[in-house]
């Protein structure tokens, strides 16, 4: 029996990687012969520099000392493959709430510079195409950071330069492109997204995403304010309305950013992901695909990693199983995704820290059980319907 193990990352506790080794180490201790075959994969937020790493042939990781959303200097990694002049950035490196503590999420004052930074040393690697990864971040400054660190020069009404942050956002007047480095005009950008949120407005970066990110509802309506105004000004000086378009407030509007000054092209990141690593190859040689995630429900559909998976798999006619930290009420719903069955993987009620705590043992058992039980078919399932 051939098993294709595709984990995401179940946040908090183990990333996809570990989760795969989990995986592996599981089925070698089961009583008859089990071929695992790994495959981590990704969304295009946390982690995914580390999926593709483990998954791309002649993958190298590079270094580069940027910003973190509070100006603080870290050490950012990237992705390079030579050969092909590509990089993978993940902005969340740089900008990412994993880089605060808790108390000092601040959206006012958070700003994307240091993924222009990161940006700028793909581009020193002699990268011309470019794959950025934009979950995860602690910024709603529409990219205002990225920009100024890339050359753009932003100026309020006395023509001083504005905060590269959430706060600069309002106060932008003038905007002028003639220092924007000049290698990103024959490079390629390709864009991680997985949400469909406008820049502004009610479904927009800052009334869904700030409040996460430090913002209380009075910082929002600002913020929100302000995202509205630079649209403005990027119709007025750029002549490109990027504002309603799907993506556009992804990673507090670093979206809008690089969709008007790069002119990347936003593209579903868990597909990408399964285009880049060549995940198809891997289907034709299992006869279950088991994928994971820390939660189940029906926005699971809604472009995540495992249903990509349980969605190439079910093309195939192949059976998926689904391993979930937490299935919510409404998670039989994803049988029509493709998912074959799901498996919890706590044993019974539990508080949430004890679960995370026992991510590795609960991954664990679930992955013996469920190939148990795929075992004890026959190792055959009804052949999914492709369509």
């Amino acid at each position: 029996m051939r098993v294709l193990l595709a984990p995401n990352a179940l946040k908090g506790s183990l990333e996809a990687v570990t989760a795969t080794q989990v995986m592996a180490e599981a089925l070698a201790a089961l009583p008859f012969p089990v071929q695992s075959l790994p495959h981590p994969v990704a969304d295009g937020g946390d982690g995914t520099l580390d999926v593709l790493a483990a998954t791309l042939d002649g993958a190298r990781m590079q270094t580069a000392t940027v910003e973190d959303a509070l100006g603080r200097p870290v050490t950012a990694r990237f992705l390079s493959l030579a050969p092909q002049r590509l990089a993978v950035l993940e902005a969340a490196e740089a900008n990412g709430l994993r880089r605060l503590r808790p108390e000092e999420r601040d959206a006012w004052r958070a700003s994307s510079r240091g993924v222009g930074q990161l940006v700028r040393a793909a581009l020193d690697a002699g990268a011309r195409r470019l794959v950025i990864g934009i979950g995860g971040s602690a910024t709603s400054d529409g990219g205002l950071g990225m920009l100024q660190a890339l050359g753009v020069d932003l100026r309020d009404p006395e023509g001083r330069p504005v905060p590269g942050n959430g706060a600069g956002l309002e106060r932008v007047a003038h905007i002028e492109t003639k220092g924007l480095d000049p290698r990103l005009a024959e490079t390629t950008v390709e864009v991680l997204c997985d949400v469909d949120n406008p820049l502004f407005g009610p479904h927009g970066a800052a009334y869904v995403y700030a409040p996460q990110k430090g913002a209380d509802a009075a910082t929002v309506a600002r913020l929100d304010a302000g995202l509205r105004h630079f649209a403005a000004r990027l119709r007025a000086h750029l002549g490109r309305d990027v504002a309603g378009v799907p993506g556009a407030g992804a990673a507090g509007g670093l979206g809008a950013a690089l969709l008007a000054f790069l002119q990347a092209r936003l593209v579903p990141g868990a597909e990408r992901i399964l285009e880049l690593t060549g995940f198809d190859a891997h289907l034709e040689a299992c006869d279950l695909v088991l994928t994971a995630e820390g939660r189940l429900d029906t926005q699971t559909a809604q472009g995540k990693a495992p249903a990509v998976v349980a969605r190439r798999a079910a093309g195939r006619g192949l059976p998926c199983f689904a391993l979930a930290g937490a299935l919510a009420a409404d998670a039989e719903a994803l049988h029509a995704a493709g998912f074959t069955a799901l498996f919890p993987l706590v044993p019974g009620p539990v508080r949430l820290e004890e679960a995370m705590r026992a991510a590795r043992a609960n991954l664990a058992r679930a992955t013996r059980e469920a190939v148990r039980a795929f075992a004890a078919g026959g190792g055959r399932l009804p052949r999914q319907d492709p369509g």
